[in-house]
């Protein structure tokens, strides 16, 4: 009996101390490695969990004598205020700025300006009498040093220590006691209490939730930056994006300037604003008004060009679209596009091919846009459209017009959300005349010195467009 005993113990303690494997993505357990998540169906998500496992002790309820439940009147909001940053674009994501006892996940692909961003913010928030703890995992101090010395970037209040060791950043925290803390990045910062590499779903979530805690108990704002997987996602487990407060995307082109800050997600703020920046070789500046970027000439006549107001977010952003339209000398012609969905794009084509009876069939299309703007919602297809015809017929768009618009396979032209503001971008920039479609003037306010025409369908569009030329050129 004893013997059984002993076998059924040393069972059970071999069972304790074997290791979990877990899904990066959704958290899903298993006791075996798998190469497919059996809850998410992600290849290759699966690894080696080194947690404690689930047979630990009961959780004793435990009297609330520090923070007893109050009458939610009673609960002083101004603890909870935000407060800027300096940077306006970052408050206009964020909701205002950063709130006390906040933790802020900035994640985004390798060279998108991460580390400047935050390194200005710390240094702006130290001007102002703060003090600014900044440690990273990636580089080493001096390397900092001088990435803040080119974007003048240094300050007394600023403090910088290079750790990878969980302990020893918390005892910078206890020592320092600062007022904003920046981590750069949360994947190279590992715990001694816990089995696994850095970055793996154990450490990263011991991490994480070490900080919330420090943040919590000192009311004290942190930012994490966080790194992206090939798809664009936030590396390491799901679950990190769910226990911070604000999820941040900073997204832009290599070969652009330009870079976008989006939330994802904001429990202090909206998730639809849309920050822009310039970055360059003095540093990263927001972007009050970036539709300069993305637009050479307001007033053109050069055939092929049409301008379009984009929306990200509640932001209206205007673009230029340019198409070249020349005759092919292959059999089949080339559609290149550069900025444009070039999908969306063979299906204007094709409307405009079979509605209009535009001859593209034999002609090599060639689209892009200015600035390295990236445009993909529908409301770009009548800009496109019109681009396509202009460089078709050698005809140029009406100087100063711009175009918002879906274009259906029927040839008609559909609503857009946002008209409203578009218009407003349009008439701020010194657009005189726009094209939307049939039944928008209906609940927008059109803005003063702008004409604006109301087209069913691409024909009519196409007649609105199009600017007129002189008899004498031998055409309309």
């Amino acid at each position: 009996m004893s013997q059984t005993t002993t076998r059924r113990a040393r069972t059970a303690d071999k069972s304790a101390e074997r290791p979990g494997f877990r899904c990066t993505e959704c958290g899903w357990t298993a006791t075996k490695w798998v190469g497919r998540c059996g809850e998410c169906q992600e290849w290759g998500s699966v690894v080696e969990d080194a947690g404690p496992g689930s047979g630990g002790p009961r959780t004793v309820a435990v009297a609330p004598t520090r923070n007893p439940a109050r009458p939610i009147h009673e609960i002083d909001v101004e603890s909870a205020a935000a407060r800027p940053t300096g940077v306006d674009e970052l408050d206009r994501v964020l909701g205002g700025g950063l709130v006390p006892g906040a933790v802020v996940l900035l994640a985004g692909e390798p060279g998108v300006g991460k580390s400047t961003l935050l390194l200005d913010v710390a240094a702006r928030a130290a001007r102002t009498g703060r003090r600014v703890l900044y440690v990273t995992g990636e580089e080493s101090a001096a390397q900092v040093r001088l990435r803040a010395g080119r974007i003048h970037a240094l300050d007394p209040a600023l403090l910088l220590a290079a750790e990878t060791d969980l302990g020893t950043v918390l005892g910078h925290v206890e020592a320092v006691d600062p007022d904003l803390l920046v981590l750069d990045s949360v994947q190279t910062v590992s715990s001694a209490q816990v089995d696994g590499a850095p970055g793996g779903v154990s450490q990263v979530r011991e991490v994480t939730a070490a900080l919330i805690t420090a943040a919590k108990s000192r009311a004290l704002p942190v930012v994490l930056v966080g790194h992206v997987t090939k798809d664009g996602s936030v590396a390491g487990p799901r679950t990190l994006e769910h226990l911070v407060d604000v999820v941040c995307q900073f997204e832009g082109e290599r070969h652009s300037r330009l870079r976008l800050l989006r939330a994802t997600k904001n429990r202090y703020g909206p998730t639809d604003e849309v920050g822009c920046f310039d970055l360059s070789e003095h540093g990263i500046v927001g972007l009050a008004d970036p539709s300069g970027l993305f637009t050479s000439r307001l007033v053109s006549d050069v055939p092929g060009t049409c301008l379009t107001v984009t929306l990200e977010g509640r932001r209206p952003l205007a673009a230029e679209v340019q198409a070249l339209v020349a005759p092919s000398v292959v059999p089949n012609p080339r559609r290149t596009t550069s900025g444009v969905d070039g999908s969306r794009l063979a299906m204007v084509l094709a409307v405009l091919q079979r509605r209009l009876g535009a001859r593209l069939a034999d002609q090599d299309v060639y689209v892009s846009t200015v600035g390295g703007a990236r445009v993909v919602e529908p409301a770009a297809d009548l800009a496109l459209a019109l681009a396509a015809v202009s460089g078709r017929e050698n005809v140029p768009v009406h100087a100063g017009l711009v175009a918002v618009g879906e274009v259906g396979l029927a040839g008609e032209i559909r609503p857009v959300p946002g008209v409203g503001r578009r218009l407003a971008e349009a008439a701020r920039l010194g657009c005189s005349r726009a094209v939307v479609p049939a039944g928008t003037l209906a609940e927008v306010a059109v803005p003063d010195g702008l004409r604006v025409v109301e087209a069913p369908d691409l024909a009519a569009a196409v007649l609105a467009g199009l600017a007129p030329q002189d008899p004498a050129d031998g055409s309309r």
